[in-house]
């Protein structure tokens, strides 16, 4: 693998040429880096330990999640210097074009001082890789040129999918064969007379949309529903949203357990006009959804490998002077060192997991589907067990905050439920490229494509008869789409009553759509325990 370092006309570090070189007949599999994987393992060690380091204790403790977020800016500005923001893009539209396998390397680094900012980076790939894919050539110029070529290097772009909770609906229902409001209900409108596209709706958890001023990240890639009768494989599409459009209001980001410096916001879209020319697969926004979500699973499992070897690494050295009042180091007694033993395996093994998936990736141009989405479950799901395992090794110390072992775990229970969470989109997408009668289950040990279509999306999204019809009727009535307000969002996830404003007036979300109709049924009585709200 060769790599050449330059920096392009606006001063970003870029990376020139890469070519994977196997010979004929010759085993390809090597694990050792080659001396320009090395150079750039060690720019991004650096810069995790120099820079991105000395800020994140601090940031990580702020109350307030949006000044968490700004205080990242200098070490996000130096990232995207260095080429970590970008690098991943084609080097045709002045990204680094740099391989998947060559992107684990810089994010182990990165997400073992703090997977948050990590996830900062990664959005910025979830958001234009679908332009890579699904974009016109202009639409690459344009807005790919745009975020490599920032000369202060502060370009955000965000990747705006995820909605709040309904029943049915939830975004991990995005290709569920019903319409709006199930899966995605931020509906896009074509204005063909004016050329624009109406959007009205809401998001909420899309990463880096409110920008480092809560007025927006550079562009918005949302993923709408331009047919509100359609289901979630024809009715999406993908349409970008830039900075400064008027109709678009970001609301405070929320405040998590993990992945703190990271920004996740609440959006509200009113009669949001935004250029016909800014929408791209339309009618394949499904497809967009799960190619961006399989080229960020490695990414994932990767980065909770970075965060379990920061917490084995602390506590394999602690446990070499700590005693508990005995007469030698704990590691030293047989259950502290089987203990710390199982750790580094599961390490190294989910290291290489990750590394085999994006290598794969690299094989078949991002089409890996079913093995990224398993190297992002197995990672996340086993890598958080083995922070916590190696936690047993410290005892009730590692609940003290003066050892960074405690945010460790706060990270890595992040992952299994973060970028398409496992159970409800990762499983159903192995399930369903699985359970194609044309899938070989010896694909993916020989590195060979696996087809992956719409037929195998879905899977899972049954609902019953009873809110079928329900839907049906609601979907047919109300297709400008719904908007929480913002007091809706803590209730309607705590509780399930929702309510929303529509174009035609006052209409229940799908969870209060279901709840009236089971009130209709149940007679008057039950209405003071619906609550008026749902009326």
């Amino acid at each position: 693998m060769t790599v050449k370092y330059v920096f392009n006309q606006y001063g970003v570090f870029c990376f020139e040429s890469l070519a994977i070189n196997q010979k004929e007949n010759q085993m390809a599999i090597d694990f050792t880096l080659t001396s320009d994987q090395r150079r750039l393992q060690r720019n991004a060690r650096e810069f995790a330990i120099d820079i991105l380091q000395p800020l994140v204790r601090q940031a990580d403790e702020m109350h307030d999640p949006q000044k968490a977020f700004e205080a990242m800016k200098p070490a996000y500005i130096e990232c995207y210097k260095l080429g970590f923001a970008t690098g991943f893009l084609p080097k045709k539209y002045g990204g680094g074009g740099i391989s998947n396998v060559d992107l684990q390397v810089v994010v182990e680094e990165i997400a073992s001082v703090d997977p948050g900012f990590g996830t900062v980076l990664l959005v910025n790939g979830l958001a234009l890789m679908p332009l890579v894919w699904f974009g016109s050539e202009d639409q690459k110029r344009r807005w790919i040129g745009e975020a490599t070529s920032d000369p202060r290097g502060e370009y955000l772009a965000a990747w705006t999918i995820s909605e709040a909770a309904g029943t049915p609906g939830g975004t991990a229902n995005f290709d569920s064969e019903y319409g709006a409001p199930a899966g995605i209900g931020l509906v896009a409108k074509h204005d063909k007379g004016r050329g624009e596209y109406i959007l009205n709706g809401n998001k909420y958890w899309p990463c880096n949309a409110g920008g480092w001023d809560l007025a927006g990240a550079n562009i918005n890639v949302c993923i709408v529903r331009t047919d509100p009768l359609k289901g979630g494989k024809t009715g999406l599409s993908a349409i970008i949203v830039p900075r400064g459009t008027p109709g678009v209001t970001y609301h405070e980001p929320i405040s998590k357990i993990g992945h703190r410096l990271c920004q996740n916001n609440y959006m509200v879209f009113e009669d949001c006009r935004v250029p016909e020319e800014n929408a791209f697969a339309i009618g394949d926004g499904d497809l967009v959804i799960s190619k961006a979500f399989t080229w960020s699973g490695p990414v994932a499992a990767i980065a909770a490998v970075g965060v379990a070897r920061s917490a084995y690494e602390y506590i394999l050295k602690w446990s070499k002077t700590y005693t508990a009042g005995g007469g030698t180091p704990i590691i030293n007694h047989q259950a502290v060192g089987y203990l710390m033993a199982e750790v580094a395996m599961k390490i190294e093994a989910c290291r290489a997991f990750a590394w085999k998936a994006a290598h794969y990736l690299d094989l078949h141009d991002a089409e890996g589907h079913a093995v990224a989405a398993m190297a992002k479950v197995h990672c996340g799901e086993t890598l958080f067990g083995a922070v916590f395992r190696a936690m047993q090794a410290m005892g009730v110390n590692a609940l003290d905050k003066a050892h960074p072992v405690e945010k460790f775990l706060r990270e890595s229970l992040v992952f299994p439920l973060y970028d398409a969470g496992n159970i409800g989109m990762q499983m159903r997408k192995i399930w369903g490229v699985m359970k194609d009668s044309e899938f070989d289950p010896r694909a993916i040990a020989d590195c060979r494509p696996i087809r992956f279509d719409k037929s195998m999306e879905g899977a899972g999204t049954w609902i019953s008869n009873e809110s079928t019809s329900n839907l049906s009727r609601q979907s047919a009535t109300n297709p400008d789409g719904c908007k929480f307000t913002k007091a809706d969002i803590p209730e309607a996830i705590t509780t399930g009553r929702e309510t929303s404003k529509c174009a035609g007036g006052d209409v229940a979300t799908p969870r209060a759509a279901l709840a009236k109709t089971r009130k209709t049924r149940q007679g008057a009585s039950d209405r003071n325990r619906i609550g008026e709200k749902n009326k």
